[in-house]
């Protein structure tokens, strides 16, 4: 139950999903079977790029986000609002930089959980549709996410947001610290990384 696999291209999806991968394991595993731009890659993009090279045996990279930046990064040529976003650096100067002007527009905004994430998907589909936007863009679209997300956060690939979000909604009371030493023994487990297999394999004590 608890024998940690390891990545196959003989392996199925099923056992590829029902394991635990670091990225590391997932970048050289990629780079091995010969997926492109393999350390250029994030973490989902690479579960994407394995599990379509499990079902077809082809080497591919899916994303669609330029993956060959050149020249200076934004934050170096000064951060503003009528910037273009080119070379964004997800970094603390950035980051704050949204929600310093954020609170600008909207006085006591303070960034909700997860939004960060959308905000970084929302711009690589801007720039991957070849849609121009500014970081006055970015800031306005931090504010909307913030009105609109209700809810926990949920994510397609982001199995440890989504199990964390999950365990603390139908848990009352419990604590981020309980929600990771549980997330801790799913990972471990050979079933589906979700909530949902934590609570079936009795590890809540509900079972």
């Amino acid at each position: 139950m608890n024998k940690k696999r390891t990545l196959s291209a003989s392996m199925t999806e099923t056992e590829f999903e029902n394991g635990y991968w670091y990225a590391g394991e997932l970048r050289t595993f990629a780079a091995e079977v010969g997926i492109p731009s393999a350390s250029k890659l994030r973490k989902d993009e690479l579960e994407k790029a394995i599990k379509h090279f499990i079902r077809t045996g082809e080497s591919k990279t899916l994303t669609q986000r330029d993956l060959t930046k050149s020249g200076d990064r934004d934050v170096d040529k000064g951060l503003r609002l009528d910037l273009p976003v080119e070379h964004y650096t997800s970094n603390k100067e950035t980051k704050e930089f949204i929600e310093r002007e954020a609170s600008k527009i909207e006085p006591g905004f303070r960034r909700a959980s997860g939004t960060r994430y959308l905000l970084n998907r929302w711009r690589e589909e801007q720039l991957a549709a070849g849609k121009p936007i500014t970081y006055g863009d970015l800031v306005l679209r931090a504010i909307e996410l913030n009105k609109t997300k209700d809810g926990p956060l949920r994510v397609g690939h982001a199995r440890y947001i989504n199990f964390v979000s999950d365990f603390l909604a139908d848990r009352k009371g419990s604590s981020p610290e309980e929600a990771r030493l549980a997330w801790e023994e799913l990972k471990a487990m050979d079933v589906p990384k979700t909530y949902e297999s934590w609570v079936k394999s009795g590890k809540d004590g509900a079972t």
